[in-house]
């Protein structure tokens, strides 16, 4: 069975067709999307800012609980992303084909209400008192982030050509990293003009959530314009069964979720930065800013090399980056500003180089009525490794310390990024799928 690629749909949004030696426009969907990301960014991060520090100074937590609470909070999503996916896909009253094949789905709806969620969750975390309710304030807050990431990243890829869609997930995540930008230094002016008041930080970051919501239901139209060319075979079975039979798919959610087992949460990486490199406590807010300033900057750049020299290229070589990051880590102990300079540098380039490119090489070997399925069969795998990283650290920080830990993922990343070079190198019967 065969699912056309090329139903139209209307094309308002649609990015043109570029004149020769200008640069495509990319569709208002991305760009709603991206002011949607932007300001729940800056909500997000507000609070991922100041957290760890927040658990282990203010709540007192130990670093395997710390673990624990960081696995929660990077692995709940693995709950929810396929049934985002799922329900994304499913075509609305009346829209179906006669042969089930789908059509325009609820990508907007669910998107929405997986935002809403976790704008619901800012408030509570001024209610959390105890380790396990804020777990579970945390858990609801990801599972949030769980629901609408497959749908969202869908309403890009439907609204751009597939020539074009690694630029396009770069512009967003641009646009997605200024918030991320903005949050943490917006958390440390508050902390610094109130020290200690991180209840501050969580009342405003609710705030900002809630704009983020209103933007997307006024801002972002619920069926994204454009056509996407092509046919892609879709076995027979149920849905999420019938994508992992595409070859294309089962090497990218196999890679996906090898290399979220071997790469270190945005928290650890800021914890053992700040004490291996001998970083005064308070500017600890500051060190997401140095990861955001960079992948702000390559986003884009990275994106178009992305379309144009392979996906695959790139995002290898952004994990070979992040490798570079933790020898630097582990080998330059109390090295102070300059290595966490290179040290953030590098965790830049990674985010970069590889969290468009995941979802635009995704997007190119699904079918375009299974979009939100297939995005959310790699951000579980991936989610679902990230989430093992995050509890099998915390084990090692507690029983060995944090150089042990870093030595350990260290190694594990290098057998990681050699598996994925291969199982992802283009082959004869392979063309330019996937990455």
């Amino acid at each position: 069975m065969y699912l056309a690629d090329s139903r139209h749909t209307p094309a308002s949004d649609a990015a043109p067709a570029p004149r020769p030696g200008r640069p495509a426009r990319i569709a208002t969907t991305v760009l709603a999307l991206g002011t949607v990301s932007l300001v729940t960014d800056v909500s997000s991060e507000m609070v991922a800012a100041v957290l760890p520090l927040y658990l282990v100074t203010a709540m007192a937590v130990s670093p395997l609980g710390f673990g624990v609470l960081d696995g929660v909070y990077n692995g709940a999503t693995v709950v929810v992303r396929l049934l985002g996916g799922l329900l994304a896909d499913r075509p609305g009253a009346g829209h179906g084909d006669p042969g089930g094949h789908g059509g325009p789905g609820r990508h907007k709806a669910v998107a929405a209400a997986g935002y809403g969620l976790s704008a619901l969750c800012k408030p509570a975390l001024l209610l959390a008192r105890t380790t396990p309710m804020l777990g579970l304030v945390l858990a609801v807050d990801r599972a949030g982030k769980g629901l609408r990431t497959a749908p969202r990243d869908a309403l890009i890829s439907l609204s751009t050509p597939p020539e074009r869609r690694a630029r396009a997930f770069g512009v967003h995540r641009a646009m997605d990293t200024a918030g991320a930008l903005a949050g943490p230094l917006l958390a440390f002016l508050i902390l610094r003009a109130a020290p200690g008041g991180y209840h501050a930080v969580f009342s405003v970051s609710a705030c900002v959530a809630a704009l983020g919501v209103v933007v997307l239901v006024l801002c972002v139209p619920a069926r994204p314009g454009g056509t996407v060319g092509g046919m892609l075979p879709l076995p027979a079975g149920r849905p999420a069964a019938r994508l992992l039979r595409l070859p294309g798919l089962r090497r990218v959610c196999l890679c996906a979720a090898l290399l979220g087992l071997a790469t270190l949460s945005d928290s650890f990486v800021y914890l053992f930065a700040q004490r291996r490199l001998g970083l005064p406590v308070g500017w600890f807010p500051l060190l997401p800013l140095g990861t955001a300033a960079v992948y702000l900057l390559l986003a884009v750049p990275l994106g178009a090399a992305g379309d144009r020299y392979g996906r695959r290229r790139v995002f290898v070589l952004g994990h070979l980056a992040l490798l570079c990051g933790y020898a630097v880590l582990l080998l330059r102990p109390a090295g102070g500003l300059p290595v966490a300079a290179v040290v953030l540098t590098l965790h830049g380039v990674f985010y970069a180089a590889t969290d468009g490119m995941l979802a635009a090489a995704t997007a190119a070997v699904v079918p375009a009525a299974r979009q939100g399925t297939g995005l959310a069969l790699v951000g579980t795998g991936q989610a679902a490794g990230r989430f093992g990283c995050s509890l099998a650290v915390g084990v090692l920080w507690a029983r060995w310390g944090d150089g042990a830990a870093l030595a350990v993922m260290t190694a594990v990343l290098a057998g990681a990024v050699a598996v994925a070079t291969c199982v992802l190198r283009p082959g004869p019967a392979r063309g330019k799928e996937a990455v």
